[in-house]
């Protein structure tokens, strides 16, 4: 028992700060997930929503904060402020910021308890099209990005052209740690057994192509099924409304990432929007790309860089230039009706995700700890 009492109270301690509350964010539990199982203690720090599930059970721990705020300035105060209160009387070795959202209070708590202090930038943040789109908000999300990115010097972010921004704006020289599922071993679902339908999972937000895919379903005879929520749903709603497409439509809401695993494996094509509006947009490389992959069906995805870098030798996705109502109806169609070509990209999924999966992304993110938290 003294043994082991002792093995637990050496193991560094390393926090990570989201936004979110938790439940969703498939990224942090693979690299939480990771770490835990690797010998160091790992606390996950978010918030809670007002329709927050009960959270499950992990092999590191969780802790979520209540605002009273949940939006708007005053919410990015009150939880800067809580995230500070929290952290001021732990033990911890490093602090990790999941984008600028968090970066603030743990810099200072960086600075004031003398540990390693590391950026996870999931997106070009400054780049979001309800950020770049509005002086005054871009205004103040880059003159926080400008203070205190550079003060990072340890991190990595989910792509290379991100981490090349990076190195050119700022001087840092970021790691690549792709959002790429764990491979498993388990049988992959018949996409024929029951109804075909079209998959869009992810944020239901602004510049995701939802004002291009609503009136393409008119043209395309298959379902579409969308997992997911965002700021964009009372005008996705509307869309739908507007083009008479309410019976060919399901809003399924957030689903929980076990379950949308087995919704990914059923459906027919699978979609990854993204209008060329702000660089975060353009630089893109969604997790939703790789977990379509595994899941094994055909994909109609952005022909920007990191997409086309990919599908380039493996040909996993069919890509178009924009988010037109024809692009999108076109590819759907040419993808349903070309049964050699359909065939020809789920073997090419089946190859590819053999290589491209976590257990790969995981011993960079293992290295990059470990040269950090040397003993």
């Amino acid at each position: 028992m003294q043994n082991l009492f002792y093995y637990y109270s050496v193991l560094k301690k390393i926090y990570f700060t989201v936004i979110n509350d938790l439940t969703y964010d498939q990224r942090m539990q693979r690299i939480c997930t990771s770490l835990a199982e690797n010998g160091y203690s790992v606390t996950l720090v978010g918030r809670t929503l007002p329709n927050s599930i009960p959270l499950e059970q992990k092999e590191y721990q969780q802790k979520r904060l209540t605002c009273w705020f949940n939006n708007g300035k005053l919410f990015y105060f009150e939880y800067n402020f809580r995230l500070i209160l929290f952290f001021l009387f732990k033990k911890i070795d490093a602090i990790c910021a999941i984008d600028l959202d968090t970066i603030i209070p743990c810099y200072y708590i960086s600075r004031w308890k003398r540990i390693a202090r590391i950026y996870d930038a999931h997106e070009l943040f400054t780049e979001q099209k309800e950020i770049v789109t509005r002086p005054a908000v871009y205004s103040w999300w880059k003159k926080i990005e400008t203070r205190y990115l550079p003060k990072f010097k340890h991190g990595y972010t989910v792509c290379e052209s991100i981490a090349d921004i990076f190195k050119a704006e700022y001087g840092v020289s970021y790691k690549v740690i792709r959002n790429i599922p764990l491979l498993v071993s388990t049988e992959i679902a018949t996409t024929n057994a029951g109804e075909k339908f079209i998959l869009y999972q992810g944020a239901v937000n602004e510049a995701r192509g939802l004002e291009g895919l609503i009136p393409a379903m008119k043209n395309i005879d298959y379902k579409l099924i969308i997992c997911g929520n965002g700021n964009f749903m009372p005008q996705l709603k509307k869309l739908i409304s507007e083009n008479n497409v309410q019976h060919k439509v399901e809003l399924k809401g957030m689903i929980e990432p076990n379950q949308l695993k087995l919704i990914s494996q059923q459906a027919f094509i699978g979609l990854n929007l993204v209008e060329n509006v702000g660089l975060n947009q353009y630089y893109s490389l969604a997790n939703k790309f790789f977990d379509y992959i595994h899941a094994e069906i055909p994909q109609v995805t952005m022909q920007f860089p990191e997409y086309a870098k990919l599908n380039e030798p493996s040909n996993v996705a069919v890509l178009i230039g924009d988010t037109s109502e024809n692009n999108i109806s076109t590819a759907i169609n040419k993808l349903a009706s070309d049964f050699v070509l359909y065939k020809k990209i789920k073997q090419n999924c089946a190859t590819i995700k053999k290589n491209l999966n976590w257990q790969a992304e995981e011993k960079v993110l293992l290295a990059f700890y470990q040269s950090i938290l040397k003993n």
